[in-house]
């Protein structure tokens, strides 16, 4: 269960979840709650047996004969997370209901909110959170308790981004043509929904910045904007601000493409400004392609971006830190090169795909069969937020 099937990091996780679990032998049903549901049929390439939408309102006699066939519930984000401890206990099945947590919620640090999902965030009897960050988050505030916390951080199939990283240099010029970019230009991608979240103000507001204090003698910069708002009005606001501040070619928005790893390989440096990500599939995404990444130290990037290392992490919500890293990357590729092969060399060493479906199939095996939690899923609660 999970509240939409439209583009975005849960979603793809989640996709990948279901393609692992059905290679396994697994037999997968997906519902979602809302949205427009662009993603079903990729779910149902992925080996998902059945794909539905359960609407908020009405849908209880549909969804109550799927969880009673169900070995595992296992919901994802929070509006779906409430909706299923709801309908799990509705069918008799609250024993075999897992909670996934993919983002540090803000809305858990209002008080009546957290006494809320202290309550029916405790009725899953597991819930896996995708960083240590989002775990300790959920258990201060989202008050779940300690025993029942597991993390499993994101995995990813590597095969197409790895391909994209190793693309000729033809195929790179016809992608940067199709944008207006040129050879010697340093594109900056961003792939990301025109969320508060992602910051996308702070972004627009650094590439001014950037273009007007780079030195003359330095590369032109440029920014390809992916992505979409199915919800709201963020893509427009995005762009009137990109107009207010006369950006013109400087920046492309894309919209929702289905060619991100093409997109990556051709493009220089992935930056993202985000107030607060649960981890950033995207960021695992763009190591994979071997591409340096810029970001902000919110949340649990710092888990998989290491800053120094495999790119650079600046405050959020600061426009001249994050143009000064856009000025300094772009002038420094062997700093960048470097960056971006210690960034494939982690993400091919801890955020690998199997092991992401196995470590989630054995905590579903902690309820079905009763075994013991594997230590490598015990997150770190005990440091500060």
């Amino acid at each position: 269960m999970i509240t939409t099937l439209d583009v975005g990091g849960a979603e793809k996780h989640l996709e990948s979840q279901v393609r692992g679990q059905s290679e396994r032998g697994h037999e997968v049903r997906v519902a979602y709650l809302k949205g427009q549901g662009t993603l079903a049929d990729d779910f149902r390439r992925s080996g998902a047996q059945e794909v539905m939408q359960i609407p908020l309102g009405g849908g209880v006699s549909r969804i109550i004969p799927h969880l009673k066939w169900a070995d595992i519930i296992h919901s994802h984000l929070l509006k779906a997370d409430m909706f299923t401890a709801l309908m799990a206990t509705l069918a008799g099945r609250r024993s075999r209901l897992i909670s996934g947590k993919h983002n540090d919620e803000q809305v858990l640090t209002r008080p009546l909110v957290s006494f809320v999902h202290g309550i029916l965030g405790n009725w899953p009897k597991r819930t896996i959170a995708l960083s240590d960050h989002v775990s300790r988050f959920v258990h201060k505030y989202g008050k779940v308790k300690r025993s029942a916390m597991r993390r499993v951080h994101y995995g990813i199939d590597r095969t197409r981004f790895e391909e994209a990283g190793r693309m000729s240099a033809q195929e790179v010029m016809e992608v940067r043509e199709e944008f207006g970019f040129g050879a010697d230009d340093v594109v900056f991608i961003c792939v990301a929904r025109f969320a508060a979240q992602k910051a996308h103000d702070v972004l627009l507001k650094s590439l001014r910045m950037a273009i007007d204090t780079a030195p003359p003698e330095a590369p032109a910069i440029r920014l390809l904007l992916v992505g979409g708002d199915p919800f709201g009005d963020g893509e427009e606001r995005a762009k009137a601000l990109a107009q207010e501040l006369q950006l013109g070619g400087s920046c492309v928005f894309a919209g929702i493409r289905h060619d991100v790893p093409r997109l990556m390989g051709a493009t220089d440096i992935f930056i993202m400004s985000s107030l607060w990500e649960g981890l950033g599939l995207v960021f695992l995404e763009a190591m994979a392609t071997t591409k340096p990444v810029l970001a902000t130290t919110v949340s649990a990037i710092p888990e998989v971006v290491i800053d120094g290392e495999t790119g650079r992490l600046v405050p959020p919500a600061q426009v001249q830190p994050m143009a000064q890293a856009m000025v300094a990357m772009a002038s420094d590729k062997e700093q960048c090169a470097r960056f971006a092969e210690a960034g494939a060399r982690r993400v091919a060493q801890h955020f690998g795909l199997d092991r992401m479906v196995d470590q989630t199939l054995g905590i579903y095996r902690e309820l079905v069969d009763g075994d013991a939690p594997d230590p490598a899923v015990l997150p770190d609660l005990d440091r500060p937020l």
